[in-house]
Formats: structure tokens, C-alpha cells, sequence
């Protein structure tokens, strides 16, 4: 029987579970994919620590995952755009991508470029619009002088780029590991720790305009600290201060669309952005792959190698 993540309580790694599940049939207007390649997230381990069961709760058991690339097995009565042996990418709306086999709409799929791996369409989706939204939501111009927290990670690796592609001066947060990264897609790195707000203004005597918040753990007093307004402060994780200070928190669902992942997709595929892989994973090696997410040290995604699987880890060039 095809094999799939469940989750039948919140906590830590060891809820992780793989069983094996029904193989899914598609009904009308649905599509059924083999599995590829499916992304991890640190949303995910949030939302299975129980720390945002208030804001998506989730009736026990449940899947995970999102992202997801593969080729498309079956497809439902009225069903047109897409046939069996497609190559595709897509999402999950039911946290579900983790599996061999993933149930999903043809509107949340798109055909997967053929210059772009399967490892990178993978695990696109969440990390992708969310640097989109986020670069939207602090409606950067050219000029503009805009901090990144967390500039090095899956997400960040993207929005760094993309911040850059409006004509904005753009500040990498990251360990001092990732400099020789941000600077050689243009992006001036300052190391994160005590005394960044003075490292920041030395770099920026004029000021910052915009603030991007990937990574929590007090970014957005810092960006209030630095004389940066609310309403050009985003953050995808700080949601309490957020709320409690005025500050954006666009994340993927405000660019969850098939355009963006288009548009996205085809930038990486052609390297007008680049996307670092960190780690490539087994399936059956997906509780060492959270493990890792959980360090927050690496540069670029995780990733889940369902479909054909590895042996071992895959840590490929940077």
C-alpha cells in the first residue's frame, strides 16, 4: 500500500509517523500525483508542536506538507488540462503532500517546467509566494532600503533575491556562514546577534525603509527601534507583536496563486534566481530531516526524496 505521513497528536519529532494508507482515487474534477519530491517547512513543525492551533486547528489524526512535485497517476471525469505522465507541481490545501501519492484540484497544479529539477519544484511552493507576499507587503521602489531577517533560509534565500529585482538596497540578517552566499546575489550581509542595531545603522547612516521578518525572536522591535513604520514591517512568524504593534504578516497565502508559482517557477528554472537546496532526504528519513529544519541553521530547503527514494542523505553543492 502507498505510504504517508500522519500525525495523531502534537509534540515533537516522534509523532511523526509514515503508515500506510489507501492509494487515493480521484473523483470528478480531481487529479491524483505520484509523488516526486514534497518540501518541509518550518510552519509545519509550529503547527505540530500545537503552537498554531488557534489560527488553523486540525482534527486529529492529520498529514503534513504542502509542496509537492511529481507526475500526475490519475484524473477525474471533466478533468482536461492535465493527463496521466505529466510532470507537475503544486500544494496541498489538506496538509497531505507528504506521501507517495497526493490527492489535489488542477487548480492548485501547474506543469512543471522542464528546466527546472524535481527537487527544487518540490518544495517551491510555501517558501516561494511567501517571499512574494512578503516583498509585496512592504511595497518596496527602487532606492529603498530593506532588512531581511533569517536572509539565508528557504524562505529568505528567495526573498532576498526577489527584494532585489524591484531596484531596493537590500540587508541580509544571517551568520556570518551565509555572507559569501547573500553577497554573491547581491545582497549586503550583517551578521545577527548582540549589537545589530548599531551594525545595521552603520551600514544604513540614512536609515532602512522596510523591514522583513522570517525568523521572530524580537526582529520586529528591532525594526521599531530603527524608526521603520508598521505599515512597511512584515513578518511571517511574530504574529503576536504583529497584531500588538500595527506590523504586516502577508505570508503564502496572500500570493497563493498558480500565476505566482508559475512566474516563480520559471525564474528558478532559469536561474534568474537562484534557490539552494540544503539537504535532500528519504522518505523513511523524514524524522531526521525535522530534526535538522528544527537547528534553523541551514541555508536553503529541505527536502523529502519520495519518489525514486535515497539511501541516504544528499547534501548537494550550495
Amino acid at each position: 500500500m502507498p505510504k504517508a505521513v500522519q500525525i495523531t497528536a502534537y509534540g515533537g519529532v516522534d509523532q511523526l509517523t509514515i503508515i500506510d494508507v489507501p492509494k487515493p482515487v480521484p473523483a470528478a474534477g480531481e487529479v491524483v500525483v505520484r509523488v516526486v519530491a514534497a518540501g518541509t517547512n518550518p510552519g509545519e513543525i509550529s503547527i505540530r508542536e500545537g503552537h498554531l492551533k488557534d489560527r488553523w486547528p486540525k482534527a486529529f489524526p492529520f498529514g503534513q506538507g504542502t509542496d509537492f512535485a511529481g507526475v500526475v497517476d490519475a484524473v477525474g471525469a471533466g478533468v482536461t488540462e492535465f493527463a496521466p505522465g505529466d510532470a507537475v507541481l503544486g500544494w496541498s490545501e489538506d496538509r497531505s503532500s507528504q506521501a507517495e501519492y497526493v490527492l489535489s484540484s488542477p487548480t492548485r497544479l501547474i506543469a512543471k517546467p522542464p528546466s527546472l529539477d524535481w527537487y527544487r519544484a518540490g518544495s517551491l511552493h510555501v517558501a516561494g509566494s511567501t517571499a512574494l507576499a512578503a516583498v509585496r507587503a512592504v511595497a518596496l521602489t527602487p532606492g529603498d532600503v530593506v532588512a531581511v531577517s533569517g536572509a539565508a533560509g528557504g524562505v529568505g534565500s528567495i526573498t532576498v533575491q526577489l527584494a532585489r529585482r524591484t531596484g531596493a538596497r537590500v540587508i541580509g540578517i544571517a551568520s556570518n556562514d551565509n555572507a559569501a552566499f547573500l553577497q554573491s546575489v547581491g545582497v549586503e550581509h550583517v551578521a545577527y546577534g548582540d549589537g545589530l542595531a548599531d551594525r545595521l545603522r552603520v551600514v544604513a547612516p540614512d536609515g532602512i525603509d522596510a523591514f522583513i521578518d522570517l525568523f521572530g525572536s524580537g526582529y520586529l522591535d528591532l525594526a521599531l527601534e530603527l524608526g521603520i513604520t508598521p505599515d512597511r514591517i512584515d513578518t511571517i512568524i511574530d504574529f503576536a507583536t504583529a497584531a500588538k504593534i500595527g506590523a504586516k504578516t502577508d505570508g503564502s497565502g496572500a500570493a497563493n496563486t498558480r500565476e505566482a508559482l508559475l512566474t516563480l517557477a520559471n525564474l528558478i528554472g532559469w536561474g534568474e534566481i537562484v534557490m539552494p537546496i540544503a539537504a535532500i532526504y528519504p522518505f523513511a528519513q523524514l524524522k531526521d530531516a525535522y530534526t535538522e529544519l528544527a537547528r534553523r541553521k541551514s541555508r536553503g530547503k529541505i527536502v523529502l526524496a519520495i519518489d525514486p527514494p535515497l539511501a541516504e542523505p544528499l547534501h548537494p553543492p550550495r
